[in-house]
Parts: C-alpha cells; structure tokens; sequence
C-alpha cells in the first residue's frame, strides 16, 4: 500500500500552496515532518512512491555501511534492538515508510515535477503531471544522484554482453553464466563485487580511485571513533578539500553479515581479477590505465590515516582501548594489467555513478558545473531552497545521520520568510549572509 492510498483521503493538488517540497524521500519527509511542527502548509510532491529508490534501486544484498544508531530522522530515531548492527533493504524501507506513517506528511505520490520557473507575480511555478501548481517557496529535496553514468564506448560492446548499471543490478542469478566485468570501486561496486565473488562468480574489476577504510578499530565501530571526534559534524566549509569534497567518492566498506571490511587484495587473493581505471575499448579489447597499484596503496593509505586519527584520539583523551595492529597487504600485483578481451566476459555492472539532472529547474542558481550554488540550502533565489545534497552543509548531510538539523534549518528560514511574507509580500531575495550567519551558530 503507498503512503497516498493509506491517507484515504488524498485529493487534487491545490492551485496554490505556500511550500511546495519536491521529493518524497528522507529529505522531503524530514522538511516536511519540521514544517508540520511549524504549522507551515505545504504539498510533498514524489514522483514514484516513498521509499521506492530502497525498493527498486537496490539490489537484494544491500545493508547500510553505517550503524543503525545513525539513523536519526527527525522524530523518529531509530529504536530497533540491533543499534551497532546495519538495516537491510528491506529493513530500510520498513523505517522509511513507518516515519511517513508516524506523521501523515501531505505525499503526493505518482506526481513528477517537470518544470520550474519563477512566477510574474513572485514565488513559482511548477509543472507536474497532475496539473499547474504555484508556490511561495519551494525546497528541492531530490538529492544530487539521478541519471546513471555509462561510458559512450559501452554501445560498442558486443549485443551479446549483458550490461546493468548497478541501479539495476539485484543479484548474481540476474546475470546470464560466466564471467563478469564490475567497473568501479566506490561503495556500491566494491559491494556488487563481493556479492559477485561470494555467490562464486569469476570478477574482472576495474578499480577506481575511492578510498576504504576499516569497519572497526580498537575495540569499536570506526564509524564510532569519527562520531565521537566530529567527523560527521564537520561543516564543509573547514574540509581540507573545501566543497570539492561534495563530489568526492565514499570510502569502501560493508555492514554485510554484521559488517567488515571489504579488502580488494584479499579477493585477488581468493581469484578476482583487479585492473586500473578502465579507459576505453579497443576493437574487442577493453583497457585500462596502469594504475592499479597507485589505487590499491593510496586506498590502504586513506585507511591507514584514519587509523592514526583514531590513536591520536585516543591517547589525547586518555581513553582504555585495545591496541591492534595494523593492516597487513595480502597480495599485490606483479604488474598493472591493461587489456581484457572482451570474449572473456559475459556480462558488465557499470558502477561509475551517476550526474545530476536539474535541467527542469529554470532558475539562475546554478555554477558552471551545474551545481546548485546554496548556504546551507538557501539559495540566492527568493524562496527556493535545497536539501539532502552529499555535503550540503556536513559531511552528514546526504545521509540518515545529518538530514534532521540540515532540515531543521531550512525550515526555520521558510518560517521566518514565511512570516516576513504576510508582512510585506514575497518577492525579495533571502538574506544569504544571514543564512551564513545562523549557519555558523546553529
């Protein structure tokens, strides 16, 4: 049953709303849940159904990297008892739906949002498939993850390889018999992977330049240790990358069977087939870059930094943990393997990411890159703000952990826009040095 068919009583979308919110997954709920509170009307607008990206865009396997006790969406922490352990799909989906459920947000399911434009008479103007809608202020809560990257040179591949982006990948029975190509190393193809090799799958895997680290060091959850220090509070603006961590890759790791590392040399070990960056295909050759060892050592160096981090805590604050020693590399290559015949394989799983597609909002809030230029989600546009972006404002941010405060503060500047508004009508731009300011206190 979806949200809408469980309300009974959905109608129509109104012509008019003060906040209209553009997406109905834990971003959109998380906004809504906060304006509820606030008493501020508004329409959660949700192309698919909630918690559809849990149910249709991922594969069977799939758990969370990190522990359920970072679940925290407002109002609803989770309160299962298996906190150090990690939610599967389904178990996610079930959280999902259940905080819908705890407070009747106003979801219009089945309703694509195709246009956005500002209105002549202030606030906007959205196009759906239900119907023409016009809000006041409106918060993109679509994440940054929406069309699937897949390289030109994958249509020349033989008809006879089957190809899946692991947006479409479930399981390894889903794929036709023999060998199989997985092309990237961030989370999910380091994952796709295993759950290739563990099903006895002969992997070709292509590795990327993302980095890993360890599920658990001296005694806890290393995900524990970054907590505890104020990794996942840290604003991006002091990352030592500064924004250009917003499109940095996520470190490897797995929740899988109560969770462990996920160790790329071991796999080699056990009969995976590592390679470099994959670059091109050649007539039925597909090549890579010689830089397999580069990417293998600069991932257990990533991980070994952490490590330092989490003594250095340690030792600063006097804290009784176990020593450990340090990770130890299994296998190396004798050479940085360039070439596959494609004959070889039978079937490829593109897990290279995915590009932002904001092409329907026509308003000028945009970089060169086509990133939406925000403090904090308010953006110099009158009104429109965006939430749920990786780093939009913590490295928590795209994820269960951190959407709550960056919600909460959005909410809190629609409110005071919002009462700004019946004052002297909308129309004039935020204050986004303010919203810089709020940002630095709150």
């Amino acid at each position: 049953m979806t949200l809408t068919e469980a309300a009974g009583t959905r109608t129509g979308l109104p012509a008019h709303v003060p906040v209209a919110v553009v997406g109905g997954g834990q971003a959109g709920l998380s906004i809504s849940w906060h304006l509820v509170q606030r008493g501020v009307e508004h329409v959660v607008l949700e192309r698919e159904t909630v918690a559809h990206e849990w149910v249709d865009a991922r594969w069977d396997t799939f758990c969370l990297v990190t522990p359920n006790w970072q679940c925290q969406l407002p109002g609803w922490p989770y309160a299962g008892d298996d906190p150090d352990g990690f939610m599967l799909r389904e178990e996610i989906v079930d959280y999902v739906r259940s905080y819908a459920a705890s407070f009747d947000p106003p979801v219009h399911e089945g309703v694509a949002v195709t246009r956005l434009a500002p209105a002549a008479g202030g606030g906007y103007t959205l196009a759906t498939s239900a119907g023409e809608l016009h809000a006041d202020q409106v918060v993109l809560a679509v994440g940054g993850y929406h069309l699937p990257v897949v390289p030109p040179y994958a249509s020349a591949l033989p008809d006879g390889i089957t190809q899946l982006h692991s947006q479409a990948y479930r399981n390894p029975g889903q794929l036709p018999d023999g060998e199989v190509l997985v092309v990237g190393t961030g989370q999910s193809g380091a994952q796709i992977a295993e759950d290739l090799h563990l099903a006895g799958r002969r992997v070709h895997l292509a590795v990327g330049s993302a980095p890993r680290i360890a599920r658990r060091y001296r005694g806890r959850d290393v995900v524990a240790w970054l907590h505890d220090m104020g990794h996942y509070d840290l604003p991006v603006e002091q990352h030592r990358d500064g924004e250009a961590a917003r499109v940095g890759t996520n470190h490897y790791v797995t929740g899988r069977d109560g969770g462990r590392d996920i160790d790329l040399r071991t796999f080699a070990a056990e009969g995976m087939r590592l390679y470099g960056t994959l670059t091109g295909l050649a007539g039925t050759t597909l090549t890579f870059a010689p830089n397999l060892t580069e990417h293998l050592d600069r991932a257990d160096a990533v991980d070994d930094s952490a490590k330092d981090v989490i003594d250095r805590h340690v030792d600063a604050a006097g804290i009784d943990a176990p020593t450990e020693p340090r990770y130890v590399p299994v296998w190396a290559p004798h050479e940085d393997p360039t070439a596959l015949d494609v004959a070889e394989i039978s079937s490829v799983v593109w897990a290279i990411g995915f590009r932002a597609d904001w092409s329907w909002v026509d308003v000028p809030v945009f970089d060169g890159a086509g990133y939406p230029t925000h403090v904090r989600g308010v953006t110099a546009a009158p009104g429109l703000f965006v939430l749920g972006l990786p780093w939009l404002h913590t490295w928590g941010s795209g994820r269960f952990a951190g959407i709550a405060r960056d919600a909460e503060f959005v909410a809190e500047r629609i409110t005071e826009l919002t009462a700004a508004g019946t004052r002297t009508g909308l129309g004039s731009a935020p204050d986004t040095a303010a919203a810089a300011s709020a940002s630095r206190t709150a």
